[in-house]
């Protein structure tokens, strides 16, 4: 490594073999103990500690940070890994997405950075990573941490207790509960047992809008904890917590963080999908950790694992009000996409609707591509006034489900950003064109779980409008069925 002299900064800058992908091989700038006596920054401490960032992220004076770097609190980490003859980025994990650029930071013509965690800033070949390498900020350990009032059904305090001990235990486990059996309370007693004992915890989810309505839930019962909830654009980016709401994605920030990570719907995409935000939950749990997965549709793999007891798991197979889950209905509504190029609705679909709004009884309707919007849309609005659509890339998606949340809206025509992680207490679903391939199995038993989720209301309509059956839906009901009965042999439904 050498220092380069810019703009009057000393900026470190690794060297590397620009004629390939073979980065010469050298250690992480070596660390000592930190120095004692040495007054360090607390402000530097809470902002770096448990993370991995860019010198460009860093809001504090470079010759600062060095000062630290030399008395031992902080070190720097190589930004590529070398592991045989591949190279992946130390930050994300990827080894399929370097290229090349004129950097102006070495000189180097064809500096090496890694594409894959672009957004978040660029990690070049000749910059570090900083991490804190110091003692960990002094923090608030309250002896009841947990305010709720709540009471858990006997299939969420098997699974609670079960958490808890993995967390004990510093060991990897599966909680496999239907949608609405109430994960979130499940959680309640393992992050309260961690914060006593002045761990760190954190609850990952792939999706933004799932980051969102667990915050303030989890802010009103652990009310003398700090709490931050992270995700793109979040003002809790730079808080330092004991316990941290994030999407995965924001998880490439964070390196040895925390004691705990509780990964939410870990089936969802694009978690499922992608290695590189497995990687950045590893990473940001500690060396010795617990990890907790959460999920109602697990992947056929890990079905498997669990059949074959590979894995560690407990199923809660009931609702936390104790009915049974809504069994899906298929009906056959033939080419459906023809009556939409003729300006008009499929008939049996237009009929159905026309009962929920006789009944005023909310519809979440699923529909497999967005363009599809602009042609549903206008014809059900023909049928009632108070009907919205919601989409990945809508500017007004919140204030349109919060909307929905409210009763102002009486049908939301959605894609399946809305298949997990929103509650509407009384409401029927359809999904229009089952039979299309983003209607996976677990999107189409998510999209049931939408239905009979309260107390007041625990049962709905769930119907798939389909031309022509899939083995997704076949599998999605039998999984369905399966649950209840399960739910029914260990007497976890009303009688």
């Amino acid at each position: 490594m050498r220092i380069l002299m810019k703009d009057h900064l000393l900026i470190p800058v690794f060297h590397h073999d620009s004629a390939s992908y073979t980065i010469t091989e050298l250690p992480n700038i070596p660390h000592h103990n930190h120095n004692p006596t040495y007054r360090f920054n607390p402000q530097i401490q809470t902002f770096l500690f448990g993370k991995q960032l860019l010198l460009d992220e860093i809001p504090h004076p470079v010759e600062e940070l060095f000062t630290h770097v030399n008395e031992g609190y902080i070190t720097l980490r190589r930004p590529f890994i070398k592991e045989g003859r591949k190279i992946k980025c130390a930050r994300c994990g990827s080894s399929h997405h370097l290229a090349t650029y004129p950097c102006a930071r070495c000189g180097n013509e064809q500096c090496h950075y890694c594409r894959n965690c672009l957004m978040m800033g660029r990690v070049s070949a000749c910059t570090p990573l900083f991490s804190w390498n110091g003692p960990s900020p002094s923090t608030l350990i309250v002896d009841q941490p947990l305010k709720w009032d709540g009471t858990l059904s006997t299939g969420q305090q098997q699974a609670s207790t079960a958490v808890v001990a993995a967390i004990d235990n510093k060991k990897e486990y599966l909680v496999w509960a239907v949608c609405g059996a109430g994960k979130t309370e499940v959680l309640f007693g393992g992050i309260a047992h961690a914060l006593k004992q002045g761990q760190r915890v954190c609850l990952a989810t792939p999706r933004t809008d799932v980051v969102l309505e667990l915050a303030p839930r989890l802010k009103k019962v652990f009310p003398h904890t700090t709490v931050a909830a992270l995700y793109g654009g979040s003002e809790d980016r730079h808080l330092f917590a004991n316990l941290v709401i994030s999407t995965t994605h924001q998880l490439f920030h964070f390196y040895r963080a925390f004691d705990t990570v509780i990964v939410d719907e870990v089936d969802a995409f694009p978690y499922t999908m992608d290695a590189t935000l497995q990687y950045a939950v590893q990473q940001a749990k500690k060396s010795v950790a617990a990890t907790i997965y959460l999920t109602a549709t697990p992947s056929r793999k890990w079905q498997k694992e669990c059949r074959q007891n590979k894995r560690a798991y407990m199923t809660i197979p009931a609702r936390f009000h104790r009915f049974p889950l809504p069994i899906p209905q298929f009906k056959w509504i033939g080419q459906w996409t023809i009556p939409l190029k003729n300006a008009r609705l499929p008939f049996v679909l237009k009929k159905w609707l026309q009962q929920r709004i006789e009944k005023e009884k909310q519809v979440l309707l699923f529909i497999p591509k967005i363009k599809l919007i602009d042609d549903i849309l206008p014809l059900i609005q023909k049928l009632h006034p108070k009907v919205e659509a919601v989409h990945a890339e809508d500017p007004l998606r919140k204030e349109k489900v919060q909307k929905m949340r409210k009763q102002e809206t009486l049908i939301l025509l959605t894609t399946t950003i809305l298949e997990r992680g929103v509650t509407f207490p009384h409401i029927d679903v359809a999904v229009l064109g089952a039979e299309e391939r983003i209607f996976t199995e677990s999107a189409l038993v998510q999209i049931a779980g939408r239905v009979g989720r309260s107390v007041e209301a625990p049962t709905g309509d769930v119907v798939f409008f389909h031309y022509g059956k899939t083995t997704a839906m076949v599998r999605a009901k039998k999984q369905i069925l399966q649950m209840n009965k399960e739910a029914k042999q260990r007497g976890l439904l009303h009688e």
